[in-house]
């Protein structure tokens, strides 16, 4: 039993998909930057550049983690049937078919 059949590849991911965590990052960011500016003084400047900086590395493989298992989430594979596919009539080449149709 032979089976012609090919698989197509369909992603059906939208923006609204991934809404929601883009602005939950921005969240994040905003608030390491609200931490950063409440650590800000004269003698402690080194301790609020080492929060921005760990809270952003830290979030970040997160952030990768969501999108990359919502992306994963809206891949399918739907078959497609070869007899769906026009096939070519003749010798007709395609620039005699366009040549003929204008």
């Amino acid at each position: 039993m032979k089976n012609d059949n090919g698989y197509r590849l369909v992603c059906t991911l939208t923006f609204g998909d991934i809404y929601g965590q883009i602005i939950i990052w921005l969240i994040v960011i905003f608030l390491s930057l609200a931490s950063a500016l409440a650590l800000w003084s004269t003698t402690r400047q080194i301790y609020a550049l080492a929060t921005v900086g760990l809270i952003l590395v830290l979030s970040l493989p997160f952030l990768l983690f969501a999108f990359v298992t919502t992306l994963l989430n809206h891949i399918q594979f739907e078959p497609v049937e070869t007899a769906t596919v026009p096939e070519p009539v003749g010798n007709v080449s395609s620039q005699q078919t366009l040549q003929a149709t204008s």
